[in-house]
């Protein structure tokens, strides 16, 4: 039985699947991405009295980022990934849970996504499937539930996650670290969130490490759609201030001489940050304490200007328990692919990991309560974005506004596939082109999520679920 009267259950789930072709490939660590499938999630609640509304959810199932892989090719990871999605619609409906969505979302997460991952790997056979790509494809059922929570109620979904709402206060969802003297006690998510939340934000680029920095680099393979090529004429469009380095991790000269260059071109043309993203691939702390140390020695403006680093290191926390001290003693260190949920950024603390960059990909139930964990610690945020298009960029940007974060949000979308999104961009224009430097969130409101749906002119393909 439902142990508040606003508590809900979800009834179904269906499911989309919506392919976008990248106008420009994007690499993943050791592999190129130019396509990508991304799911679209409808899911029905109800409350005690049978009244029912509908939520929608929406993420890139990016296979090289959540399933890093040299022995599976990106098209089996990716029906992989479509065919536990829907392994994930029937579990959800049957799943006998009252409760707010954060409830849901966690109970859900462990009681029936690991036994739902080693059944579709035994099933399936060959490599296994990671918890992460789990993760990915929970989540967009899991943001949906929070939205059909919000519309049931007739309330914004972050007018939602206090007591009023949730049973549950944060010492039933995490645990604080040994000795740190916190206490989650009487404490809800809604005391750690911004509020009221900006409706203007920072907003970053990502510079790929295929992309054309200026004129000189065009090879004449690029795209003449319209839209800018160079990261100089992008900075030109966009006013951008804040540029995120995507580095090799295997080469050490390439990658210092590509923050170098990035960082000159973007102090020329207005840069205030940037940050250095090795996507996982490094092996050991020497090498990214080489790479600072040189940008201190022979570039401090921009050894200054490089406001943190991103997951350097394997994801695999718990495997190399590799002590990141001497890094994070250089510059604030990120957990990205390593935050499955708390726990791990529990367990990154404890390695020396200084930050979080949160993802709604990870479902917005385990991204709200790494939110709280990391701040009630002292760990400061930022909110990374998976590349998402059409409606999934709607809660990363609406996260990253509550949440606090060092600096805005990533937002990149409209590099690599802009036209994917023009339903979505003709209702909410300031999020899906970046003026000034930012995005601007002032159209987004409503109950849920704040989607504005009902006005999007999109044609979804049949339901396959």
């Amino acid at each position: 039985m439902p142990m508040l009267p606003t508590d809900v259950r979800v009834v179904s789930a269906q499911i989309y699947f919506l392919p976008v072709t990248l106008r420009v490939p994007l690499k993943f660590g050791p592999e190129t991405t130019t396509s990508v499938v991304c799911l679209r999630t409808a899911v029905t609640v109800k409350d005690e009295s049978g009244k029912t509304a509908v939520g929608w959810g929406e993420t890139p199932l990016s296979v090289s980022w959540t399933w890093p892989s040299t022995v599976t090719t990106v098209a089996e990871r990716g029906r992989r990934m479509q065919e536990f999605s829907l392994v994930l619609a029937e579990k959800l409906a049957a799943f006998d849970q009252w409760g707010h969505p954060l409830e849901i979302g966690y109970d859900f997460q462990k009681v029936a996504l690991l036994p739902a991952v080693a059944e579709h790997n035994t099933k399936e056979g060959g490599e296994p499937m990671p918890y992460l790509a789990a993760l990915v494809c929970l989540s967009a059922f899991d943001i949906a539930v929070h939205d059909a929570y919000g519309k049931l109620h007739e309330r914004d979904i972050y007018d939602c996650y206090g007591p009023e709402h949730v049973s549950r206060d944060l010492s039933q969802f995490v645990e604080p670290a040994e000795k740190s003297g916190v206490s989650f006690k009487g404490r809800f998510v809604q005391d750690f969130l911004v509020r009221p939340a900006p409706t203007m934000l920072p907003v970053w680029h990502l510079v790929g490490g295929l992309d054309p920095l200026e004129t000189a680099d065009l090879t004449g393979s690029e795209p003449n759609d319209g839209h800018p090529v160079t990261l100089l004429d992008w900075i030109a469009q966009d006013g951008l201030t804040c540029l995120k380095v995507k580095l090799r991790g295997t080469d050490s000269r390439w990658d210092y001489e590509r923050l170098l260059r990035v960082g000159r071109l973007g102090l020329a043309n207005g840069m205030r940050w940037m940050s250095a993203d090795f996507n996982c691939t490094v092996a050991e702390t020497g090498y990214v304490n080489e790479i600072l140390d040189r940008l201190l020695r022979d570039e401090p403006e921009i050894y200054a200007r490089t406001l943190y680093v991103e997951q350097p290191f394997a994801y695999e926390l718990e495997h190399d328990m590799l002590d990141v001290r001497s890094v994070s003693a250089r510059k604030p260190l990120f957990l990205d692919e390593s935050a499955h949920d708390w726990e791990f950024v529990k367990l990154g603390r404890s390695l020396g990991w200084s930050g979080v960059a949160l993802k709604t990909c990870k479902t917005q139930t385990g991204a709200l309560l790494s939110l709280c964990w990391a701040k009630a610690h002292g760990m400061p945020l930022m909110v990374q974005d998976l590349t998402n298009p059409m409606l999934a960029i709607l809660p990363h940007v609406r996260l990253a506004a509550h949440a606090g974060t060092i600096q805005g949000v990533e937002c990149n979308a409209m590099q690599f596939y802009p036209d994917a999104s023009l339903p979505e961009a003709a209702v909410h224009p300031g999020i899906y082109a970046r003026r000034g430097g930012t995005v601007d969130l002032s159209t987004l409101g409503g109950p849920g999520m704040g989607y504005r749906l009902e006005e999007m002119v999109r044609e979804l393909p049949e339901s396959c679920s």
